[in-house]
């Protein structure tokens, strides 16, 4: 962890600076030193919030956004990153159904989430992009998650998301699983109009989130 440190701003600049080869090299170096992998994703997450905040500031523009998160599934997709975690998450914690809303084919944002979740001992069920109400709810019913997850980038999606939540309700199973609905755009004015039970603009607060549903969970001595 010390060794990190040391280079733990040069991976936050690097990724901000979106110098894909760097961070890769720098990711290597840790993962080689003993790093624990989710300090450096934490790091990645770090650079990743300060091209949003450049992206706001139209320092950036979307072509940037998008490159910082193919760099961040690039990271997340290392040979040394995978097999620490496959060999680590043998037991599931918990089981996810996610997927991009109808009317929105971005899937970085959701790739990303989806990794985080599998590094923490998630199963994740992925549907993909642009997935009507219809098929979320299929596969709640087929999986019967824990979870659902619903990604948007687009502001207007926020009308799809409350419609997944409304055909949960028609279904009968609303009540059976928590919905976390993800965006950079999404508000709490925003989750409480969608219906769901909490939202995240970060992959990283996504996760915190689903983590603490499934230990509420767990000390109810339902998992």
């Amino acid at each position: 962890m010390a060794e990190f440190l040391k280079i733990k701003q040069e991976l936050i600049d690097a990724v901000s600076e979106l110098d894909e080869e760097k961070v890769t090299e720098l990711t290597e170096t840790a993962l080689r030193d003993g790093t624990e992998p989710l300090d450096i994703l934490e790091a990645v997450n770090e650079g990743m919030l300060t091209v949003g905040r450049l992206y706001e500031s139209k320092t950036y523009f979307i072509a940037d956004l998008i490159m910082a998160g193919l760099i961040f599934k690039e990271v997340l997709g290392l040979e040394q990153m995978t097999e620490l975690f496959h060999a680590r998450n043998k037991n599931k914690i918990g089981k996810v159904v996610l997927g991009t809303v109808q009317g929105d084919l971005h899937d970085i944002g959701k790739d990303i989430f989806r990794g985080l979740m599998e590094t923490n001992s998630f199963e994740v069920i992925d549907l993909g992009v642009d997935i009507p109400k219809e098929a979320f709810i299929r596969k709640v019913i087929e999986h019967k998650p824990d979870i659902l997850g619903m990604s948007g980038v687009l502001t207007y999606t926020i009308d799809a998301m409350k419609d997944v939540v409304g055909a949960l309700d028609e279904a009968g199973v609303r009540d059976q699983l928590k919905v976390i609905a993800g965006g950079n755009h999404l508000t709490r004015e925003n989750c409480a109009y969608i219906g769901a039970d909490a939202y995240a603009n970060d992959a990283f607060d996504g996760v915190k989130i689903c983590l603490e549903w499934v230990k509420e969970k767990k000390n109810q001595g339902e998992l």
